[in-house]
C-alpha cells in the first residue's frame, strides 16, 4: 500500500514535467473559485489557475526537496557516523558525537525556521535546512549500526590481511547496514515532504508562483467556506505522500529484519525464513 501511494505521487511529479491538463499558473479571474468540471477536475482557486495541475506541480516540488534533503543528510550523517564508529571510544568519536548532539537538540521545523530565516525563504534553503536536521539522525543511525559490524569475524579477516581501513568501511560496513540505511531514508523522505509544506505554510519555503502544497493550504484558509476544495486537495496530498513513505518504511523494515521477517508470509521469505533471502 505504501509503495502504491509512493508510486503515484512520483508518477503525478514526473508527469507534471511534460503535461498538466492546464498551465498551473495561467489566471482566468472569469472562473475563479470554481467547482469540479470537465475543464478543471478539482476545480480552480482564488485566482482561477487550475488545481489539479498545481496539484501535480506541487508533487514535484515535494518530491524534490525530499530527494535532496534527504541526500544531504545521508551523505554526510553516514560519513560522521562512519567516522565515529572507526574512532570509537576515543577523543575524535567523542567530538564528533557531540557536535551531533548539538544538531539534534533543536527542534525540526525550529531548525529550519531558524535557517530560512537567516538564509532567506526559498525551495533552496528549505533543502538545506531541512537536510541539517537529517545529518545527526543518520549519524547516530551508522555509528550504531557500523559499532556492531566492526566486531564480525569477516571485518577482522579482512584487516589481518592487509585491507585499509578506508575499503573496509566502503566495501564491508556500508553494505552490512544499507538495509537499515535504506529504511530510515524512506521515513526521512516522508518527514521532509512535511516539513517543505510547513515551511511553505509559513511563507519560508517555496515561493510564488511556483506550485507548493504548503502555500496552497495557507492561501486557501480565506475561502475555507466558499470552496473548502482548495484546501481538502492539497491537504490529502500531503497525508497520502506522508502516509505512503511510512508505510513504505515499515514494509522494507519487516521485510529485511530477519526477527520481524519470521511474522511474513511464506512466499514473502527468503530461504531458512530471511526477509527477502537477503544476507546480513
Amino acid at each position: 500500500m505504501g509503495a502504491i501511494f509512493v508510486l503515484a505521487i512520483l508518477a503525478m511529479g514526473i508527469v507534471s514535467l511534460f503535461y498538466t491538463p492546464c498551465d498551473p499558473n495561467a489566471m482566468d479571474m472569469t472562473k475563479r473559485l470554481s467547482g469540479p468540471s470537465r475543464s478543471h477536475w478539482l476545480g480552480t482557486d482564488q485566482f482561477g489557475r487550475d488545481l489539479f495541475s498545481r496539484i501535480m506541480c506541487g508533487a514535484l516540488n515535494s518530491i524534490l526537496v525530499g530527494w535532496v534533503a534527504v541526500g544531504i543528510g545521508l551523505i554526510l550523517g553516514v560519513f560522521l557516523g562512519s567516522l565515529a564508529a572507526f574512532w570509537r571510544e576515543s577523543w575524535k568519536d567523542e567530538g564528533i558525537m557531540r557536535l551531533i548532539d548539538v544538531l539534534y537538540g533543536f527542534p525540526a521545523v525550529l531548525s529550519a525556521i531558524l535557517i530560512t530565516s537567516v538564509l532567506g525563504p526559498g525551495i533552496l534553503n528549505s533543502m538545506i535546512a531541512i537536510g541539517i536536521f537529517n545529518i545527526p539522525i543518520f549519524a547516530r543511525l551508522t555509528r550504531g549500526a557500523s559499532l556492531s559490524v566492526w566486531e564480525r569475524d569477516y571485518v577482522v579477516s579482512a584487516r589481518a590481511i592487509g585491507q585499509k581501513n578506508p575499503a573496509i568501511i566502503w566495501s564491508t560496513i556500508l553494505p552490512n547496514i544499507r538495509s537499515t540505511l535504506i529504511v530510515q531514508a524512506t521515513i526521512q523522505f516522508a518527514f521532509a515532504i512535511l516539513a517543505e509544506a510547513a515551511l511553505s505554510y509559513l511563507g519560508l519555503g517555496t515561493q510564488p508562483p511556483q506550485a507548493s502544497w504548503g502555500r496552497m493550504l495557507s492561501e486557501a484558509q480565506t475561502f475555507m467556506e466558499i470552496a473548502p476544495g482548495l484546501a481538502i486537495f492539497p491537504g490529502v496530498a500531503i497525508a497520502l505522500a506522508v502516509l505512503g513513505f511510512n508505510l513504505l518504511g515499515d514494509g522494507l523494515r519487516d521485510l529485511w529484519d530477519p526477527r520481524l521477517s519470521a511474522r511474513l508470509p511464506s512466499s514473502l521469505r527468503g530461504p531458512r525464513g530471511e526477509g527477502g533471502g537477503l544476507d546480513a
